[in-house]
């Protein structure tokens, strides 16, 4: 694979998931209790536990979305 191809891919794994990460945030800020609603028929949690749990999962795939898409891509940037 060729350094352009790469940072193709890497362009677009940025954009759609940073996409995937600012709706999931702006979910959470806007409805967090229609999202609490819909994920307690499926799942009976306390709110807090709830709360605490769909942080921590925002932060971790924050982590994720920046070490594993936003810094190759910055990186292929540089090489390039």
């Amino acid at each position: 694979m060729d350094t352009r191809t790469l940072t193709a891919f890497f362009m677009w794994c940025t954009i759609i998931n940073g996409a995937i990460l600012l709706l999931w945030a702006l979910l959470f800020m806007i409805a967090p209790d229609w999202l609490y609603r819909m994920q307690t028929r499926w799942f009976p949690i306390a709110r807090e536990t709830y709360n605490c749990i769909f942080y921590c999962f925002l932060g971790v795939f924050k982590i994720f979305y920046l070490f594993f898409n936003l810094v190759p891509y910055t990186a292929l940037l540089m090489i390039g």
